[in-house]
């Protein structure tokens, strides 16, 4: 019997132990897409509790934060709410927390958990109900000190760059702050998130295109005006070394309507009439297709995500808000429309570098096939990537299918890696735990005779996976001491 958890966790084989010690384990990280405040690196925040850096709460404005997949799992083992998102006591939180825990045998969040308290406090023994008191008075005692600020975990993760996620009508400071403060080591980059002015069809889009007239200085009062607003705004977040985009899709779409019809449609959208799924799903187009060729005007990346079914808890929305742990995934159609989108973007020489995820491991095969076609005359190996295994499909089985599925129908060793997509700091390990299972993989070929002991090869693969295709393929190395 193996260990719990030891230093060869998850490593099966030899090579495997060869590959991650000596490659994937010594590499930095660039965590190119998270959602984390910066606001909390430009200040260095200290966490007061371990409850709140790992489980959250509520906020000043109403709002809450934390990690949500937690917050799913407490649900699951039948945690009331209170004890979840609620006023509970935070080291009761705690302990709900750990009570949950050890029933989840198999889930990635009971890996991440007993890796954090390994990697940053110590503990090398399984939280449990009955050491929780104990592990909580602990952490928070190690949380206190300055080795664990927000900057101190970030540079004991060896995190070389981060890019947040931004609004385009947010202002930046954070960034301007962290960019003049030559203490902070880590490079922080903002990342355009664009989703708010592309969602007509919600309540909240005609209120948000006021804040977009606002910063932009633009009076959005057709589709030509808001392009305008909009390439204002990629202009903006160019000059605060914004390399790379995020768009979050419920599916995948591409709906073309003529200029007037965008126009009327906007007109709609901005009198607070409803608009069709026919006419939402044109207006995104359109915008997606004008944000994608800056983009690839700007080399910066763009990352789509899709295949995800949000807010499926009306009560639970109204009550927690967004992002609080009842969303799914989704299974739309996929092929056709992301095929058609790529195509036209190419077809205009205008195919930014993309990252394709989807919620949907039925879509892999999808996104590896239809991206194969897009990859001639490249400027950069693999200029379209299947993303990492996303959301809930980054455990351990996920990946695995991610890069099996990767490895039969692309080619792996140009592959970006993995991100955290977190709002905690202490995600990082999420790397670690995506190495050690990348390593296994490739441990297993090799000694099943289907790839040679070939270690300089094979070490530079796992190196360029970790770090440094990531590095080359964002452009990060400009900005990189």
């Amino acid at each position: 019997m193996k260990p719990f958890m030891d230093k060869d966790f998850l490593l099966s084989t030899d090579t495997a132990k060869t590959l991650y010690h000596e490659h994937a384990a010594k590499m930095p990280i660039i965590d190119y897409h998270c959602h984390i405040n910066p606001m909390e690196i430009a200040l260095d925040k200290q966490y007061k509790t371990i409850t709140e850096i790992w489980l959250g709460g509520k906020m000043e404005d109403g709002s809450y934060f934390g990690d949500h997949y937690k917050w799913r799992l407490m649900r699951s083992n039948g945690v009331p709410e209170q004890l979840v998102t609620g006023d509970a006591d935070p080291e009761d939180k705690f302990v709900a927390w750990a009570r949950t825990l050890p029933n989840a045998i198999g889930n990635p969040l009971y890996h991440w958990t007993n890796l954090e308290l390994q990697r940053y406090f110590g503990v090398t023994e399984a939280l449990n109900e009955k050491n929780a008191r104990e592990i909580y008075r602990h952490c928070n005692e190690i949380l206190a000190t300055k080795e664990m600020s927000v900057r101190g975990i970030i540079e004991k993760s060896n995190v070389k760059l981060i890019c947040t996620t931004d609004d385009p009508i947010d202002t930046l400071k954070p960034h301007e702050l962290i960019k003049a403060d030559p203490t902070c080591k880590v490079k922080v980059l903002p990342a355009f998130r664009p989703d708010k002015a592309m969602r007509i069809d919600k309540p909240e889009f005609a209120g948000y295109m006021d804040k977009l007239e606002a910063v932009s200085g633009v009076k959005i009062d057709s589709m030509e005006a808001l392009r305008k607003a909009m390439l204002n705004r990629i202009d903006y977040f160019e000059a605060h070394g914004c390399r790379v985009s995020d768009h979050a899709l419920d599916n995948t779409l591409c709906e073309i309507a003529t200029e007037s019809e965008l126009d009327e449609i906007l007109r709609k959208g901005r009198s607070g009439e409803p608009v069709t799924q026919r006419e939402y799903e044109a207006f995104h187009t359109a915008l997606l297709l004008c944000c994608a060729k800056a983009y690839a005007e700007k080399q910066w990346v763009m990352q789509l995500h899709f295949g995800c079914l949000r807010n499926n808890s009306t009560k639970y929305y109204k009550l927690l808000g967004a992002d609080t742990g009842f969303d799914s995934m989704n299974d739309g159609t996929t092929a056709q429309n992301l095929a058609k989108f790529l195509d036209l973007l190419e077809s205009a020489g205008a195919l930014p570098r993309t990252i394709l995820y989807s919620l949907n491991p039925a879509d892999n095969g999808v996104i590896a096939t239809v991206m194969g076609g897009f990859q001639t005359n490249a400027e950069v190996p693999g200029k379209i990537q299947i993303g990492s295994a996303w959301w809930f499909n980054d455990h351990k089985y996920g990946m695995e299918q991610q890069m099996t599925d990767l490895m039969n129908l692309g080619v792996i060793g140009n592959f970006v890696g993995m991100l955290t997509d977190s709002r905690s700091y202490l995600s990082y390990t999420r790397h670690e735990y995506f190495r050690r299972i990348l390593c296994n993989k490739f441990g297993a070929i090799v000694e099943n005779g289907e790839y040679p002991a070939d270690f300089d090869t094979l070490g530079r693969i796992v190196e360029n996976i970790s770090y440094n295709n990531t590095l080359r393929y964002f452009r990060f190395d400009e900005v990189i001491d």
